[in-house]
């Protein structure tokens, strides 16, 4: 009999597929709004814990959250920018994902 891997992360069967949610749960994210260049409002999310969240997976979520806002953004330095006040939307958008969000 084979015995099953565990995750690192949930410590259950790898087959249950539970590490993402685990992983997004375990992170707690904070929305907030920067003045930039001209005043221009711009809102960052960060937070995100290096071990849990991969680069394309960061990628991924940015590129998600500004389709969604239909706004410009990029990943940097391990968080991720929206241009514009975006702060309810994007919470809303994170925590619907399974993320805890403050600020």
């Amino acid at each position: 009999m084979a015995k099953d891997s565990l995750s690192d992360v949930a410590g259950l069967p790898d087959e249950l597929g539970l590490d993402e949610a685990f992983a997004q749960e375990q992170q707690q994210l904070t929305v907030r709004v920067e003045s930039r260049r001209y005043g221009k409002p711009m809102t960052i999310v960060e937070g995100f814990d290096d071990d849990l969240t991969s680069a394309s997976d960061l990628k991924e979520l940015a590129s998600d959250l500004k389709k969604a806002v239909g706004a410009g953004g990029t990943v940097t330095e391990g968080h991720i920018e929206i241009q514009g006040d975006q702060t309810e939307r994007v919470r809303e958008i994170l925590a619907d994902r399974g993320y805890s969000v403050t600020g």
